[in-house]
């Protein structure tokens, strides 16, 4: 890891996007892959409600999945996303059936939501993939403020 003793789960979002920026990416891979994996996919869901931008979800009205790799056993995190009436609800049960499904690896999901890369060029890498929704795709970046570094 780098020399920076923070831990990533404790910082603000600004924060947290320039540590993931300035950290070589084998390290984001090896933290994402480690101990600190579970804190850190927790406290980066429990404040996307935060960051949500109702103004752009006027009438949106869908379930999405997020399916992470890259577990240290081998498996995957599951989340899921509940857009409704302008709220957005974030639970680690994904058990109703989702408008889009987005399928990432650990790290590149680290990058993505701290802004250091772009879902599209994932995509086209085929290091995210989507299913679902084609509409709801196009729109899905925009629901939330990124951080800016």
């Amino acid at each position: 890891m780098t020399t920076n003793n923070a831990d990533p789960a404790a910082l603000a979002p600004r924060d947290l996007a320039i540590f993931v920026k300035s950290t070589p990416l084998p390290d984001v891979r090896a933290l994402m892959s480690g101990d600190r994996r579970d804190a850190l996919l927790r406290e980066v869901f429990r404040r996307m409600p935060d960051v949500f931008r109702a103004d752009r979800a006027a009438g949106l009205d869908a379930v999405i999945h997020w399916v992470i790799g890259d577990r240290p056993d081998g498996g995957v995190d599951r989340y899921q996303l509940e857009i409704a009436d302008g709220v957005c609800r974030v639970s680690p049960v994904a058990d109703r059936e989702p408008k889009l499904t987005l399928t990432i690896g650990g790290a590149d999901f680290l990058l993505v939501v701290t802004g250091n890369a772009h879902p599209v060029v994932l995509t086209m890498k085929g290091r995210l993939r989507t299913r679902g929704d084609l509409a709801l795709i196009a729109k899905f970046p925009s629901l939330f403020d990124v951080p800016k570094v």
